[in-house]
């Protein structure tokens, strides 16, 4: 297909809203030499840290490394970590609509490496309590006029605990509102505009599916069921297929070196985002976004794409 790349003016006044579960990836890199003396489990040596966006806050940074005018609405602790990701968007050039909640810990993902390979994840987070989504869902609905789209990204933390109500006022105001789901109750994401499953999310959904024209009946009827302008399905090594009023339009994906796939749905979504905010049609904005998670996979954690590295590619 012939691809008419958006001009870097469009894109920089599109203008996104991420709304979501945002966190703080946090990584320990070092190395294992030995067995620790008191259990049978490596002893890793930290030599080096690094502080990352993730969950929400993370597709927020990949909409704005493409110098998209991006805002961020979630809502933080009171603590380090909350702290370290208002840091975070600062440098990433994300205007914070951040609520600090008392007596709520920021979700922190700790990662700890050896030789660049995960060796353990250790979690950290809480519960939000009802009056403070209360407050967050009327800040969603000021900040509304103000962008072109709308992306709910749900990492299963609460944070989207009023997503029924979001996606109704979104659509009022006409703004599309894409979404990466979580869990297996679709139910939630109803009226939406395209959500952007991968194919385990999908399937714990639809069931599993043994051919092509399984897949497709799978997906239209959720679809249909769901009231969703489209489902785009991303797969992998097989790209990813658009689900609409038209059929199935599939974009193939680049042979690349798959080095780490955290994040990948996060860039997806983001640069889906900002094309279709900077006017591109469905089609383009897909394979663009296609070539933008071909990139992230080559990198290690969560990660971006500039606007010199997506648009060499195409």
């Amino acid at each position: 297909m012939n691809i008419l790349k958006p001009s870097m003016e469009a894109i920089r006044n599109a203008s996104v809203l991420v709304v979501g579960d945002a966190m703080l990836d946090r990584y320990w890199f070092g190395d294992a030499s030995r067995i620790s003396p008191e259990a049978p489990v490596p002893v890793v040596k930290v030599t080096r840290t690094e502080d990352r966006l993730g969950g929400a806050a993370n597709v927020a940074r990949n909409s704005a490394s493409l110098e998209a005018r991006t805002s961020l609405l979630a809502i933080i602790g009171d603590d380090e970590a909350g702290t370290k990701i208002m840091d975070l968007l600062e440098a990433s050039k994300v205007r914070p609509c951040l609520y600090r909640a008392e007596n709520f810990t920021t979700t922190l993902k700790l990662r700890i490496l050896a030789r660049n390979q995960q060796m353990l994840r250790t979690d950290f987070e809480s519960s939000i309590a009802g009056t403070v989504l209360d407050q967050h869902s009327h800040r969603f609905t000021s900040l509304l006029p103000d962008h072109d789209v709308v992306i709910l990204s749900d990492y299963g933390k609460g944070g989207l605990d009023r997503i029924e109500n979001m996606i109704q006022e979104g659509r009022t105001f006409g703004r599309p509102i894409l979404i990466d789901p979580k869990g297996d109750d679709y139910s939630r994401y109803k009226d939406a505009t395209v959500i952007t499953p991968n194919r385990n999310e999908l399937a714990q959904v639809v069931g599993k599916w043994n051919s092509e024209a399984d897949l497709f009946n799978r997906a239209q009827n959720l679809r249909k069921e769901l009231n969703l302008e489209k489902i785009l399905l991303t797969r992998s090594e097989e790209g990813m297929t658009l689900f609409d009023d038209d059929g199935a339009w599939t974009v193939p994906a680049h042979a690349r070196e798959v080095y780490d796939v955290s994040g990948a749905g996060d860039t997806v979504i983001s640069v889906l985002g900002v094309m279709l905010s900077a006017g591109c049609d469905w089609h383009t904005a897909v394979y663009i976004a296609n070539q933008a998670g071909g990139i992230v996979v080559g990198k290690l954690g969560t990660a971006t794409v500039t606007p010199e590295e997506l648009f060499n590619t195409l």
